[in-house]
């Protein structure tokens, strides 16, 4: 069991490491060398578990694909409100999320890898769906077609205010993009019962140790012996 959790924390170490040095200087020119310096581990334990730069990269971009720190609400379209807010808060501050749309963003490193975006809209339609299945999304609503319009508004918004003049603050920007979304699917009824706000956003993050608590403490523990 130690040494597992050993190889878990190893790997873990290298795909931050990984992640850190493909925001800074891009797919392209990261280096194997860079990164195990970041990493302080070996080569052999760096191809051990990952056997090239390239399964790094998709290793940092299935890692993007995440719900974590967001909490059940009685509320499907609150639950994806809050995943897309908490992404917002949290894109500036994990090297894994920015890397991962640095990756996705690069026309070159796509071709070769893909993105998460498929995933993205995936996860949105998921929401869409349960939501639909409570009453909370109107009935004509398509998960799929809003689904993608989430994932490719969501990434229009983060690569434009990148370049627009001023200082602009993306949990804000994020939040503004989901009024205008949700009041076009939500109910009547739903739609005002939703906290879409860019202060939430700032609570989540601040919630999220409390929250790996709980998964942590949740967990299904190992039989010993």
């Amino acid at each position: 069991m130690a040494q597992q959790e050993r190889a878990i924390r190893t790997r873990k170490i290298i795909l931050e490491a990984a992640a850190a040095t493909f925001d800074e200087h891009g797919y392209e020119s990261t280096t194997i060398a860079e990164i195990l310096e970041r990493a302080e581990v070996t080569k052999g334990a760096l191809y051990f578990h990952f056997p090239s730069k390239g399964d790094l990269a998709r290793g940092v971009l299935a890692a993007a694909v995440t719900t974590e720190g967001v909490r059940p609400h009685a509320l499907k379209l609150q639950e994806l409100a809050d995943t897309l807010l908490l992404l917002a808060y949290r894109l500036p501050r994990e090297p894994m999320l920015s890397a991962a749309l640095r990756i996705a963003v690069d026309p070159q490193a796509r071709r070769q890898f893909g993105t998460a975006w498929p995933d993205w809209a995936e996860l949105m339609a998921g929401f869409l769906r349960e939501a639909k299945a409570r009453g909370e999304v109107l009935a004509h609503t398509d998960e799929e077609e809003v689904g993608r319009m989430i994932v490719s508004t969501w990434t229009g918004v983060r690569v434009v205010t990148e370049g627009l003049p001023g200082t602009y603050d993306l949990p804000g920007e994020i939040a503004l993009l989901l009024r205008l979304l949700l009041a076009a699917v939500a109910t009547p009824a739903v739609l005002p019962r939703l906290d879409i706000s860019a202060a939430r956003a700032a609570h989540l993050y601040d919630d999220m140790p409390a929250r790996r608590a709980e998964v942590a403490e949740s967990a299904p523990r190992g039989i010993s012996g």
